[in-house]
């Protein structure tokens, strides 16, 4: 379905694959995984047809579909339902045969019997593409994800950033492709909505690559296993399950290990008696060719992987401020006729902890847009206290300028930072040399999440706004972020899926949406966090 053949990417200049070949046939649930930066997105939108590769070729056979980890639609007018519809291109066909059905009670002879004789061929059309049993498969699967009759009925404008996500989801799972390229999938979902996504991706009879920080997605699902490795710029490519390759990428890596001691030993060896018979005439020769032999024997090993380089995030001291420098009164929020949520009050006192929860849809990250600046209150006011400074980080990213370089982000977020001590930054999350002139557009997510957390380090925030900034991180990154939070003295009001993040900030108050209830922290809620 895919083969690529000698494939190359780059980042710059730099390599991130080099000379790779496999195949994705049928039945083959790969798992493809790798530290953040490594180039699994890229390689996905190369696989997809988004992007070209460097050197080599990509052959498709059938019909793919892509799930991008930032899936944004260019038209948010789209009700919810049509988009899913339109994988299949239902949609134009049902919003032809609505129009149709209007025009056939006009009162206007002739636009009553031109949509007489219109009718009947739409629903011929209709009915070739699946009909009814089709759109009442794409209302299953989008139940299954967490998205009802309402919102399916609303324009994508309407919804939240994880509520357009699985939108983009249904219309993938609906499209009915022959090989599906996922990355980070369970990104927004609630655990139910895990559970289904892992039950139908065991039993999906295509292709499929997974991009996912899920553990146990990958164990139940993943029947291979592609380890991009940053390090020698190659993918290792593993026909197991998920612990079996973990098992045996760490038995390969015990057996590079003695391999190479074993090696190094004999060419110390050879080279040790080169150096004494290369002393004698009548012997130089003999020496040179056991030094040759020494440096075969070496060159002709495995590279020692080397320990993955992970992102050092540490929160500097918060900026002074009032006792209550952040202060939201009367807030509410509509769209159109809906209501999102209303009246909601909140106190953000110096270096208080807060969690917001509530379900997909009832205004989290509307909520930190407000607090932001962002979006204004449809009534309402935030108040600034004494000396605030806000630190946000966006779930989409938004704060980040597309077109503009990673450094050139760092140097707005932090004017008076001279450009060494940017760069100086910059590195400990891993963006050097000619990565930080990359524009940010073309980060991949756990590279955006990086650039959005290096923007909060220079902040000097007293009041960090953070909307699920565990998304898109390999594991030893996520654990960088929980340790930052463990020991950030400054106040945080945070938004998240993941119980770890809940934990790491030991909240002292919950405010829960829609109702706008603020309570006391407690452990009951933590069983929420996932479900929220």
């Amino acid at each position: 379905m895919i083969a690529a053949t000698d494939i190359e990417l780059r980042a710059g200049a730099r390599i991130l694959i080099e000379s790779a070949s496999f195949r994705v046939g049928a039945g083959d649930r790969i798992g493809l995984v790798g530290r953040n930066g490594a180039g699994k997105t890229t390689l996905t939108k190369v696989l997809a047809g988004e992007g070209q590769p460097a050197g080599g070729s990509v052959t498709r056979s059938g019909t793919v579909g892509y799930l991008p980890q930032d899936p944004r639609t260019g038209d948010l007018t789209v009700l919810a339902r049509d988009r899913i519809l339109s994988a299949r291109g239902l949609d134009v066909i049902v919003r032809k045969l609505r129009e149709t059905e209007g025009a056939m009670a006009s009162a206007d002879v002739e636009t009553h019997e031109a949509a007489m004789e219109r009718y009947p061929k739409l629903q011929a059309r209709f009915e070739a593409a699946g009909g009814y049993a089709a759109e009442s498969e794409a209302a299953t699967i989008a139940s299954a994800l967490g998205l009802d009759q309402r919102i399916l009925g609303q324009p994508l404008s309407t919804l939240s950033g994880g509520q357009r996500r699985r939108v983009e989801l249904s219309r993938i799972l609906f499209s009915g492709n022959e090989t599906l390229l996922l990355d980070e999938p369970t990104n927004h979902l609630d655990a139910d909505s895990i559970v289904w996504l892992r039950d139908y991706l065991k039993a999906y009879k295509g292709g499929l690559i997974v991009i996912s920080h899920d553990v146990d997605l990958l164990d139940q699902v993943v029947n291979k296993v592609f380890h991009l490795d940053a390090n020698r710029a190659a993918i290792d490519q593993y026909s197991l399950g998920w612990k079996a390759y973990l098992a045996q990428r760490e038995t390969d890596e015990k057996r590079r290990k003695r391999e190479r001691a074993n090696a190094e030993k004999k060419a110390s060896t050879l080279l040790a008696q080169a150096a004494k018979m290369g002393a004698k005439a009548t012997k130089a020769t003999a020496a040179h060719n056991m030094a040759r032999r020494a440096e075969r024997m070496l060159s002709g090993l495995e590279g020692e992987r080397q320990q993955d380089k992970v992102a050092h995030l540490r929160f500097p001291d918060p900026a002074p401020c009032g006792k209550t420098p952040l202060m939201a009164r009367g807030l509410s929020r509509s769209y159109g006729s809906l209501e999102v949520f209303t009246d909601v009050d909140l106190a953000v006192d110096r270096g208080s902890k807060v969690v917001v929860l509530g379900l997909n849809g009832a205004g989290k990250t509307t909520l930190l847009r407000m607090l932001a600046g962002v979006d204004e209150p449809d009534t309402g006011e935030v108040l600034p206290g004494h000396g605030l400074k806000i630190g946000y980080y966006a779930q989409e990213h938004e704060n980040l300028d597309t077109a503009r370089t990673v450094l050139d982000n760092m140097k707005s977020a932090a004017p008076d930072l001279g450009e060494t001590d940017v760069r100086k930054v910059l590195g400990s999350f891993l963006f050097s040399g000619e990565d930080v002139d990359k524009p940010a557009g073309v980060l991949s997510g756990g590279e955006k999440t990086r650039l959005s957390l290096a923007l909060l380090v220079v902040s000097s925030a007293n009041v960090l706004l953070l909307d699920e900034p565990t998304n898109n991180l390999d594991p030893a990154s996520r654990e960088e972020i929980l340790g930052a939070l463990r020991t950030f003295t400054g106040a945080v009001v945070l938004v998240s899926h993941d119980e770890g993040a809940v934990e790491a900030l030991e909240p002292e108050r919950v405010l829960v949406l829609p109702d706008g209830v603020e309570d006391l922290w407690g452990p009951e809620y933590l069983e929420l966090i996932s479900l929220a």
